[in-house]
């Protein structure tokens, strides 16, 4: 396996396209790019109407594939193995990034505190915007979170994050339930 870096605007992209919890970059690409090991390399996709037809499947697929994935999250032994409330969240967090960045953007833009800004692009924002924050970074995503918070707060900032995704409703209390 080879080694390449590219720029966080680039690393953001193709993380968004995740479909699943654990798929690699290059299981990413290889989905995107329509490409299977073993088939020689085309500058770009040839278009036909079987591949819209699976795009239009695929589609259809994505809400039911961000359920499995949080069901996922919430059965591993990642999640199981977390003693702290603060870390529970933040792999929740992390999920949702994944599965939607768009729309985690959205949610969290409009999430914050009477006094408090949870959620920011940079750790600087959070700490200008209230003392004993104590701001931890979203592992895999480009945003810094406020965890100086009850885990009651915690829980709400999910469940606001969950229902602006639109998730079904017992997965976000489920999910709620597990912080």
């Amino acid at each position: 396996m080879k080694t390449i870096e590219v720029d966080e605007e680039l690393y953001r992209y193709i993380a968004s396209h995740t479909q699943h919890i654990g798929e690699s970059a290059s299981d990413i690409l290889r989905r995107m790019l329509k490409f299977t090991a073993g088939q020689p390399l085309r500058a770009a996709p040839v278009a036909s109407a079987q591949s819209a037809e699976q795009e239009k499947t695929v589609a259809a697929q994505r809400p039911r594939d961000r359920v499995r994935a949080v069901r996922e999250l919430l059965l591993s032994d990642e999640y199981a193995e977390q003693s702290r409330a603060v870390n529970r969240f933040m792999l929740v967090l992390s999920t949702l990034y994944t599965l939607d960045a768009a729309g985690f953007a959205a949610a969290t833009d409009a999430l914050h505190g009477r006094t408090r800004t949870y959620f920011a692009g940079d750790q600087q924002t959070l700490l200008a915007n209230g003392t004993h924050t104590k701001p931890k970074h979203v592992p895999g995503t480009p945003y810094w979170v406020i965890t100086n918070t009850n885990t009651g707060r915690k829980r709400s900032m999910v469940e606001h994050i969950m229902q602006a995704m639109q998730f079904p409703a017992e997965l976000t209390d489920k999910v709620c339930g597990t912080i």
